[in-house]
């Protein structure tokens, strides 16, 4: 069985359509550092926290037609959109595993900016440094963003309303 495939299908299905390769690698990137049970590793890119093994396995999902990968010209890039398609949800029905209850946790990832699940990856990223080593990362790394002080302390509350999700569903 393609185990490790039927989880991200599993995300996906909660999720309903995610837009963007970037938003999905961080949405399961922030998932898996709140226990999700990812194995995906994952290196700091030029977008912040990014997994080959990720890209892969959607590729491949995509080419089983398990996933429907649509894309649409945007003019000066190119922009995907994941959803499940029949023969996922099939797969996924005949591929039961255990799996945390997640749809809050996946439905308010989806409901953020690209930029934003940019940022907040990144600060869990560098979760061992303090706040101050955390910004200096985001100012000196992600430059480009322009992101603010403020930027960062709504990434830091964001973090903390998703954990506080986190040890609620694992009480349930």
């Amino acid at each position: 069985m393609l185990y490790e495939h039927v989880k991200v299908l599993k995300f996906l299905a909660d999720a309903g359509e995610v837009v963007g390769r970037k938003k999905l690698q961080k949405m399961i990137y922030i998932a898996k550092k709140l226990d999700m049970p990812f194995s995906e590793r994952y290196n700091f890119h030029m977008y912040g926290p990014y997994s080959e093994e990720l890209s892969l396995r959607m590729e491949e999902l995509s080419n089983l037609g398990f996933v429907h990968e649509n894309k649409e010209d945007k003019g000066h890039y190119q922009q995907y959109c994941y959803s499940l398609s029949e023969q996922g949800e099939s797969f996924l029905a005949l591929n039961k595993i255990e799996w945390p209850e997640c749809h809050a946790l996946v439905t308010s990832l989806n409901e953020q900016s690209s930029r934003f699940l940019e940022l907040v990856s990144t600060i869990l990223y560098f979760a061992d440094l303090t706040v101050e080593e955390v910004k200096d990362k985001v100012f000196t790394l992600k430059k480009k963003q322009n992101y603010t002080e403020e930027d960062i302390e709504a990434g830091y509350q964001y973090i903390k309303k998703l954990q506080s999700w986190q040890i609620h569903a694992m009480q349930n």
